[in-house]
């Protein structure tokens, strides 16, 4: 069950809170059990760094938990927050990665950013980083 401590630390959940590069996290209660957390968005916008055109995606994270697990509203947020930077696909899918692990320390992560068709090509940018499958 969710316990008071765990909400010790979280200053945007419940609260009207601007774009922000702050992620959130809270305790995991199984840290060893190996399950997959999985949060989708189909809301992320950046902008070409070329162009100023708004480039949008669906950007899916899955990740296998150690001790923390992540706040939904401050990864909302910090997706939010791309939407006026100029940012190449690869580079802001990467990004994402290294800050969720940074934030986590997960065994296991990936990142997909699926982007809208632009000039008639899709990009599909996946990024990892661990093993999913439990080692020896």
């Amino acid at each position: 069950m969710t316990e008071e401590t765990d909400l010790e630390g979280l200053t945007l959940l419940g609260k009207d809170a601007a774009p922000s590069k702050k992620l959130e996290t809270f305790p995991n209660h199984h840290p060893d059990r190996r399950y997959v957390v999985r949060l989708e968005s189909d809301e992320f916008t950046c902008l070409c760094p070329a162009t100023g055109q708004p480039d949008f995606a669906n950007i899916t994270v899955e990740y296998i938990p150690k001790k923390k697990i992540l706040e939904s509203k401050s990864f909302k947020l910090y997706l939010w927050s791309y939407r006026n930077e100029g940012v190449f696909h690869e580079h802001v899918s990467n990004k994402i990665l290294d800050d969720l692990v940074a934030a986590l320390d997960p065994y296991w992560c990936r990142v997909i950013g699926a982007f809208n068709i632009r000039g008639g090509i899709n990009i599909t940018v996946e990024v990892e980083h661990g093993d999913r499958e439990e080692s020896g």
